[in-house]
């Protein structure tokens, strides 16, 4: 009777043992085979200068907030308390490509493009005021800009931004705004 009191022991403890091991192994396979989670804030950013990335901004407004020259230094923007921001609106309401916005003492309008990843204008056109503000001494030169783009960076995530690099190596950059 012995024998057969530790043959049941024996036999539970195998049972219970691969109870166990069989629990353990579904819990090893179902953790091997989980799938990572990854969320967008933990991915690295996209490329802006991705050419895709450039057709993001049919239907976008921006605001100008830096100025950086090719030899690193900043141009002074006019500031909000000195008048209205420079700002570019890119729109297709019309079905068509429309650009207009405030360029420091005028507003503008024209056409745009976007091929190849890079934003284009057509020819501008604007009021024709003249304006001894800040914002006045730098719209020529913001004007020009336009007509010299060379790169088009886009950043849909926050902060959303847009970056001109013209073809004399400075770069605009722009803060995605909600007008």
């Amino acid at each position: 009777m012995l024998q057969s009191s530790s043959a049941r022991r024996v036999a539970r403890f195998t049972t219970h043992a691969r109870a166990a091991i069989a629990a353990l192994s579904v819990a090893a396979l179902l953790s091997a085979c989980a799938i990572p989670k990854h969320p967008d804030s933990a991915a690295a950013p996209p490329d802006p200068f991705n050419p895709a990335a450039a057709q993001l901004l049919d239907d976008t407004s921006w605001v100008l907030t830096a100025w950086k020259q090719a030899d690193g230094t900043a141009r002074a923007l006019p500031s909000t308390d000195q008048g209205e921001p420079i700002t570019l609106t890119l729109s297709t309401k019309t079905g068509q490509r429309h650009a207009s916005g405030f360029s420091g003492c005028n507003r503008f309008m024209g056409s745009y493009a976007l091929k190849d990843g890079k934003l284009s204008f057509g020819p501008l056109a604007g009021t024709r005021m003249a304006c001894m503000t800040p914002g006045g001494k730098i719209e020529g030169a913001f004007l020009d800009a336009l007509t010299h783009i060379d790169r088009t960076g886009v950043q849909m995530r926050a902060p959303q931004q847009m970056q001109l690099i013209l073809d004399n190596g400075d770069t605009l950059t722009f803060d995605r705004s909600d007008k």
